[in-house]
């Protein structure tokens, strides 16, 4: 598998995948590039969200493709926002932006309003990423990874997206967007989700050679 169609538009992650992937010799090819609309996501798990979105961009592209689902889940909001992280802010005023940094900062801004109060700020990023060489792949790749840490009220940092400003890392001392990329990729969910990924691809590729 030389070329992967990639099942998401958001450029933090196509940026964090193709760091990752880069050493194997893999080339990303977004969706978008392909004309693969976005799919569903009506799911109640990340798991299920994962595979709906691998399976549709590799029956359109006719590629192998892989997707991630990913989220935060915070312990006081009983795992909300989980799979409902990327559209948290759902009600979007009339005449809002929705691009994307608009939505992270509606969603962030709903987030720390419902803690407002808490004690209890633990929270962890889950991400599970499933690999389909095909549409119809029985036997498709999926990895796992989670990143704990707390919500904290005000943001800190300029890197990262989504909820990264306010995720904080008590072992750090800041939060996830202020880490490098190098550093976050070492660590967080998606970083150790693809790197198990690459490690069964890696493994796949010496049986092949056996």
């Amino acid at each position: 598998m030389k070329r992967i169609v990639i099942a998401s538009n958001n450029p933090g992650k196509l940026r964090e995948f193709r760091e990752m992937l880069a050493p194997l010799g893999i080339e990303i090819v977004p969706q978008a590039a392909l004309g693969v609309p976005e799919a569903d996501e009506p799911h109640a798990t990340f798991v299920e969200n994962a595979l709906a979105k691998a399976r549709h961009a590799s029956r359109i592209s006719g590629m192998p493709a892989f997707a991630d689902d990913s989220g935060i889940c915070v312990a006081a909001l009983s795992g909300e926002p989980g799979v409902h992280s990327a559209r948290f802010a759902n009600d979007v005023p009339a005449g809002a932006s929705r691009e994307r940094e608009d939505q992270d900062r509606r969603n962030n801004a709903k987030l720390i309003a419902l803690l407002k109060g808490q004690a209890d700020r633990r929270a962890h990023y889950y991400c599970v990423i499933v690999l389909a060489r095909r549409a119809d792949d029985p036997e498709p790749l999926i990895v796992e990874g989670r990143w704990h840490g707390e919500v904290i009220d005000a943001p800190r940092g300029t890197s990262g997206f989504g909820y990264d400003p306010y995720f904080y890392l008590p072992e750090f001392r800041r939060t996830a967007a202020e880490l490098s990329s190098e550093e976050k990729n070492a660590v967080s969910h998606r970083g150790q989700a693809l790197a198990a990924l690459i490690a069964r691809l890696r493994e796949a590729r010496v049986m092949g050679n056996e």
